[in-house]
């Protein structure tokens, strides 16, 4: 062990690594750096009973739910490490995409019904809060504003079919929600 990680303490009932350094990088003060560690702890955990369940049918699912909550971090330390404002953007949009990526891999879990709804809520809102945070982080450091896709006011509202992941013939239904600016 190299001194910085190992040691744990409590959340919600369960252990969670923690880092502790006498000196800090810059991203190691970034709250979301802290919520993205915790939720690769989180993934861990999940991928860990997912891969005694179902082996097979959710190899790739898996596997890119791992890439992915990784890439989310070293994308987050990467970016806040860069000098031009320009370059920490790009990075810190890539983590957001690395973790609405994740989002869709916890999904496809549901779908190969590897896992239920319920056993992916927490770490979807944990995501909703990353995306959130670097929705944030994004907006501050992409001065030009070169990173935006250009939607327009019309693009805000739009309907979304909720799926169901249970049984072939149970009913959709149709809501609205608001794209988020990023």
């Amino acid at each position: 062990m190299n001194g910085s990680t190992g040691n744990k303490n409590q959340t919600h009932g369960q252990e969670k690594p923690v880092l502790l350094t006498s000196s800090m990088f810059d991203h190691q003060k970034l709250d979301v750096y802290h919520l993205e560690l915790e939720f690769i702890a989180w993934v861990t955990d999940l991928l860990e009973e997912v891969s005694e369940q179902a082996i097979g049918k959710t190899v790739e699912a898996r596997d890119q739910l791992d890439r992915a909550s990784l890439s989310t971090l070293l994308n987050t330390a990467e970016g806040n490490g860069k000098r031009q404002r320009q370059g920490r953007a790009k990075f810190f949009d890539d983590a957001r995409g690395s973790a609405t990526e994740c989002a869709g891999c916890l999904d496809a879990l549901v779908a190969k019904r590897a896992i239920n709804e319920a056993r992916i809520s927490e770490g979807k809102k944990m995501l909703v809060r990353i995306v959130s945070m670097l929705c944030g982080l994004v907006e501050r450091f992409d001065a030009q504003g070169q990173l935006k896709d250009g939607a327009s006011a019309a693009d805000l509202d739009v309907p979304v079919q909720s799926i169901s992941y249970g049984a072939k013939n149970s009913r959709t239904r149709t809501r609205t929600r608001t794209r988020r600016k990023c």
